[in-house]
């Protein structure tokens, strides 16, 4: 099956057919080109995705990633970002591998062509003189035939009359034998033409268009199994990736199995705890005997005439005992006995409470964070300075690494001083080693507290835990403001916006209405067990083993108010102290 020999007489189609198969491989390569488009946007739209949701750095998500469970989705975004960077395997391999070599060998092919069809034309070209030729000394030997009839017609016809002279015959006959040799000649050179054309013609047909033709239709049988190999190599490309995007799966998957839920928990309570104790159990009120109070036996009337002056609290020269205690705004009403003060003190005693609480909480929470971040519980303070000694210590092997750069640096320049001079170096090598200094003095400083805080959080006695969990024995049950709005121990509260606008302007209307109280009596004596830096308004410093008076127990916040001497007194973490209640006192509590 040859198309020189089956398609001899088909040039112009074979010519169109060829420009079709180069159309089409060239249709191949736009159909692989916008493919390759296709494999780096959808690369792309992978990787903005998995950035999209990479935790920010220096942000709260970082923290939140410490679980397993959102380690697992990092490692699923890493893994994504893997499987991206396969896609745009694809595109570059298929770019390489079949567009290139496609381009470059549609160029050849249609070089190849044009050289074929070429040779094709040339051919057709010369048959066709051969065959003008041909027609040519055909018409000639015709013409020349009749020519020589012609003459002989004439010259029997002039042998034939009388009247003419026998020189006109002799002309007429010497005519005829001319045109008849002409004829003779005419005849032999249209056979030798024809003869060469016949020749020319078989090798036409049956030498030269099916050499050209067979180099055709080679050359379109590459092109076909070109295409199939393209075909191969597209799949190919394709199927290469498939282990590796199948690790990227199993790797989702493997982190999928790592999440440990009871890990996370853990974290969870590693995160949150404090540090405290719960509360202790709430000690029996007795309503049988009425609690009768009157001037004789009130110890604060007693106390008034004493002349003790004002106790500052957190650091304010005046202490606002009472706050929810309305004050008669006429300046000639006469002031109320003591004792009925005192009375409609205890009954609004569970507002106190919540006025309080808020207030020391918005203190805390307005108040800058010292550097020993003695604000926050035990456990929490804890977390906080070992990542500070974590932090400090990551900078100073950073410094460490650049005085060994800097050093080797300077033995380079000592070696070879055309590199540079070491002396340049000694302002840097002196900035980096006190720097190093500086770093190790901080870390210091922040072991210490660190080991200060381990040394004292097992270290919490009975009666500590104990007492750290009472509640003020005034307290009635009935009141639920206060115990949904009472302060965490960092200093946080729930209350709505409402509410606490409302607290600020009774807090207006009482900041002045006490200044002439006297202070509370002491209900029993503390003992520091670690030291406390009272950094925020309402808090007081102590110093562990200090020995300090009780004026008001934990009311279930955390937080007990001790008084040092006259003029100062605060809060303080109950944790931090270990409390002795004198059972003799007022307002002590009896347990049961």
């Amino acid at each position: 099956m040859s198309w020189g020999t089956e398609l001899w007489d088909q040039f112009d189609n074979l010519e169109k057919h060829t420009q079709w198969g180069i159309d089409t491989l060239e249709k191949c390569i736009k159909f692989v080109k916008e493919r390759t488009e296709i494999e780096l946007s959808y690369a792309k739209q992978l990787r903005n995705l998995s950035k999209k949701y990479q935790p920010k750095k220096n942000s709260k998500e970082e923290e939140e990633y410490k679980y397993t469970s959102c380690k697992a989705f990092i490692s699923t975004l890493n893994e994504m970002n893997d499987y991206a960077g396969q896609h745009e395997v694809i595109s570059e391999n298929m770019a390489s591998q079949i567009i290139v070599d496609l381009a470059r060998y549609v160029q050849e092919l249609k070089q190849e062509r044009k050289s074929n069809f070429h040779d094709g034309r040339k051919a057709q070209q010369h048959i066709e003189t051969c065959w003008k030729q041909l027609e040519s000394s055909k018409r000639r030997f015709e013409r020349d035939c009749k020519e020589a009839d012609r003459a002989q017609q004439y010259f029997e016809k002039m042998d034939a009359d009388i009247n003419v002279t026998k020189a006109d015959v002799e002309k007429a006959r010497q005519q005829a034998q001319i045109r008849h040799q002409m004829a003779e000649d005419s005849k032999a050179d249209y056979s030798s033409i024809l003869q060469k054309f016949n020749h020319e013609q078989h090798e036409y047909y049956h030498t030269h268009i099916p050499n050209i033709f067979q180099k055709i239709q080679e050359m379109e049988e590459r092109r076909i199994v070109r295409i199939g190999e393209s075909m191969k190599t597209y799949a190919e490309v394709d199927r290469q990736v498939i282990p590796i995007i199948g690790k990227c799966l199993d790797g989702i998957v493997k982190a999928a199995e790592s999440i440990d839920q009871k890990n996370d928990s853990q974290l969870v309570i590693e995160a949150y705890k404090s540090g405290f104790e719960p509360p202790g159990d709430i000690e029996f009120e007795d309503y049988t005997q009425p609690m009768k109070r009157t001037v004789s036996d009130n110890s604060l009337s007693n106390s008034r005439g004493e002349g003790k002056p004002d106790l500052k609290f957190g650091g304010k020269s005046k202490g606002k005992l009472w706050p929810f205690i309305k004050k008669n705004k006429s300046p000639k009403q006469q002031k109320e006995p003591l004792s009925h003060r005192f009375n409609e003190f205890m009954t609004s005693k569970p507002k106190i409470h919540c006025f309080r609480s808020l207030k020391r909480g918005l203190s805390l929470k307005l108040g800058a964070t010292p550097e020993d971040f003695s604000n926050l519980p035990p456990e929490q303070r804890r977390k906080k300075l070992q990542q500070k000694v974590d932090e400090l210590s990551k900078e100073i092997q950073k410094e460490m690494d650049q005085r060994d750069a800097i050093t080797k640096m300077k033995d380079v320049y000592l070696k070879n001083p055309q590199m540079g001079d070491p002396a340049s170096l000694d302002h840097k090598l002196a900035e980096v080693s006190q720097n190093i200094e500086k770093l190790r003095l901080e870390t210091q400083k922040f072991e210490a507290w660190l080991a200060e805080v381990e040394g004292r959080l097992p270290a919490r006695s009975e009666q500590a835990r104990r007492q750290s969990g009472l509640y003020d024995s005034q307290n009635p049950p009935t009141v639920n403001n206060c115990a949904q709005d009472r302060e965490s121990p960092d200093g946080s509260y729930t209350e709505e916006q409402s509410q606490e606008s409302e607290v600020k302007v009774l807090a207006t209307d009482f900041d002045d209405e006490f200044d002439d109280e006297e202070p509370l009596p002491a209900i029993g004596t503390c003992k520091a067990l670690y030291t406390f830096e009272g950094q925020n308004e309402g808090t007081i410093s102590v110093v562990e083993g200090e020995t300090l008076y009780v004026i008001e127990e934990d009311k279930g916040d955390g937080w007990t108010r001790i008084r040092r001497n006259e003029d100062e007194e605060g809060y303080v973490p109950t944790s931090y102290v270990e409390v002795c209640l004198d059972k003799n006192a007022k307002g002590a509590k009896t347990y049961i």
